[in-house]
């Protein structure tokens, strides 16, 4: 209620309940709102909003506008938690953003919270913030359990963190998750769509993904005499009906999850890992893209989009294609030879085509970092590095995209992001002349990231460099205006590729197909571009957990670092353990990305801080 008040005093809508009017007189009787005649206002002296507590700092998130959040810090937390509606009183610092520190919790979101024992006392897992309670006593330490926040009874014992079963129930807990274990199976669905849909099961589809792949969402055929490129994309919208339970459930989810221990789906697995799954020789229905390609000007002359069937002729994994590619054909079959005749091609065409798109976009050297685990620990890391396949696949994901902004318009769902500002590049430019490499801003952003990538190479600090840069950048995100995708270079750019594990993509073949834009659009887009975010710490919380669990098995250990933040005294690993994070208890200003032997002092399970010294 008192949310919903505060909402109303800030839009100007002063047609409060009885309620509202009543809880109103106590905020103006402590001068929290102040009255004007027949007008109200919160006092500029306080801040009422949402507590956000991430994993390095907290803030009050706005009621109206994302852009007056303010931070504060968790010594100012004053018993309040995550989700917490709070009254905070602004601290005002000539030298820096203002801040706030808590005066009250207003509304409580959680009625429970995850803690463990430490010393005897209750220590949030979330927060870190320490609460001196008698039924702390009960536990041994290190004891995970969640209790209510109001007499810290028990209500789950979790386990305790000596067991690395825990990680994965921690961190889905922490960014409320865990609901993805529910039963949704029980649904039937079956292929029986009365429209005359476009039979294409004669072409020799294939698809191209990781060898552990269960969801296929997306295949390529390539007819090289008329130099049209298909590609076609599973139909979830045909059985995800729109604002069924199952599509509510969905738009909850945002997203699959894809953990180093198991994949939660964004859909039910009778669909994401088989009736929507492009499986190899099996109908399905799949939502095309048919192009024609200008061989010539690097672009798609022309594009139509259509229902159809189509069959995967051959699941092929990335590194098979790799083989193929760098024209070392082990043995295959017919079938496999007419697909292997037409990607030969079409990856000369591709690479074409994504040489003139890098005139405007960016080459980012990244790699993937997949933890292996066994019995629940790590084991070891797989790093992955974009290849020939990926990029042959990537450049034909990126036309059908594009084509689906444009046939969408200005008005529907994008993929935006947005150019970095002048202060972010300037910002830039000083963090790279501390490493040594000279650099200079040029005429514009594009030249001037180019010119840094070109002297980066010079010193052959080129991932270090690209680390920079994009950390320099906006972060990509969902919207409902069409403001074009910097770090591609597309004037337009949707995500249409992958519906079984991204609404978004499901949002955009339903616009496609209704010509219709939802009317809570803007709402939708705010909603999974937080949830993707979201979703993305929850995986880093539970890497950073299995990194903390190796660490505290691996105590006085060496390993190879560099120095990646030096404000914090932060380093990461770039040996063995390729991404592992520590803080370096004897830090001396040492140069940014320079490398160092480092042995390990401590690991705490909790709140993931892993210890080293430089030797």
């Amino acid at each position: 209620m008192l949310k919903e008040l505060f909402k109303k005093i800030l839009e100007n809508n002063f047609n409060f309940s009885k309620d509202e009017e009543k809880e109103l007189k106590e905020f103006i009787k402590n001068d929290i709102v102040i009255k004007n005649e027949e007008n109200y206002e919160i006092n500029s002296k306080y801040k009422i909003g949402i507590l956000k507590i991430d994993k390095n700092y907290a803030e009050i998130l706005d009621l109206e506008n994302p852009i007056k959040n303010i931070r504060v810090e968790k010594e100012f937390l004053n018993g309040a938690f995550d989700q917490d509606l709070v009254l905070a009183k602004k601290i005002f610092n000539p030298r820096s953003k203002i801040k706030a520190k808590v005066v009250k919790v207003l509304e409580g979101k959680k009625s429970e919270i995850m803690v463990y024992i430490q010393d005897e006392s209750f220590i949030t897992m979330k927060e870190h913030i320490q609460i001196f309670n008698k039924n702390s006593k009960k536990y041994k330490e290190n004891d995970v359990v969640i209790v209510d926040n109001k007499n810290f009874e028990e209500i789950k014992f979790v386990g305790n963190l000596s067991d690395p079963k825990v990680d994965e129930f921690i961190s889905l807990y922490l960014y409320d998750e865990l609901y993805r274990f529910d039963k949704n199976e029980d649904e039937e669905f079956f292929m029986d769509d009365t429209k005359q849909r476009v039979d294409l099961t004669a072409l020799p589809f294939c698809t191209i993904d990781p060898n552990s792949a269960k969801d296929h969402d997306d295949a390529i055929y390539f007819d090289k005499t008329s130099n049209t490129l298909y590609v076609a994309i599973a139909d979830v919208s045909y059985f995800v009906k729109e604002n069924s339970e199952l599509d509510k459930l969905a738009y909850k989810k945002g997203n699959t999850i894809y953990l180093p221990t198991k994949t939660l789906p964004m859909l039910p697995k009778v669909l994401s890992e088989n009736l929507c799954s492009l499986k190899e020789d099996e109908i399905r229905y799949s939502y095309v893209f048919k192009m024609e390609l200008d061989l010539n000007a690097k672009s798609v002359k022309k594009s139509s989009l259509f229902e159809a069937i189509i069959k995967n002729h051959r699941n092929l994994s990335y590194g098979r294609v790799d083989r193929v590619l760098e024209r070392k054909l082990d043995q295959y079959n017919k079938i496999e030879k007419e697909i292997f005749d037409y990607l030969l091609p079409l990856y000369e065409i591709t690479k074409n085509f994504r040489k003139k798109r890098l005139q405007k976009g960016y080459d980012f050297r990244t790699q993937e970092n997949r933890l292996v685990l066994k019995n629940n620990l790590l084991e070891a890391i797989n790093i992955e590095f974009s290849t020939a396949s990926h990029q042959l696949v990537e450049e034909c994901m990126l036309l059908a995209n594009i084509e689906a902004s444009k046939k969408v318009g200005n008005f529907g769902i994008f993929r935006i992001h947005e150019e970095p500002s002048f202060k972010s590049i300037s910002r830039l430019i000083d963090d790279i002349n501390l490493i040594g490499i000279k650099a200079e801003i040029k005429n514009d952003t594009h030249e001037t990231i180019l010119h840094l990538q070109k002297e980066a190479s010079n010193y052959g600090l080129e991932a270090e460099v690209d680390e920079l840069i994009i950390q320099a950048q906006e972060k990509a995100k969902y919207s409902s205006k069409n403001l074009g995708h910097f770090g591609l270079g597309f004037n337009s750019y949707s995500h249409f590729t992958s519906p079984i594990r991204r609404y978004s993509d499901l949002v955009l073949h339903r616009i496609l197909k209704s010509k219709q834009v939802p009317k809570d659009i803007d709402e939708t887009t705010l909603y999974i571009s937080e949830q993707e975010r979201k979703i993305d710490n929850l995986v880093w919380d539970f890497e950073d957990r299995t990194y903390a669990r190796w660490a505290k098995d691996n105590i006085d250990k060496e390993i190879k670092v560099k120095i990646t933040d030096i404000e914090k005294s932060r380093a990461e690993c770039y040996d063995k353990m390729v991404g592992l994070k520590v803080v370096l208890e004897n830090f001396k200003a040492q140069k940014l990305f320079s490398k160092h032997r480092v042995k390990i002092v401590s690991s705490n399970l909790a709140t993931k801080v892993i210890v080293a010294r430089i030797l």
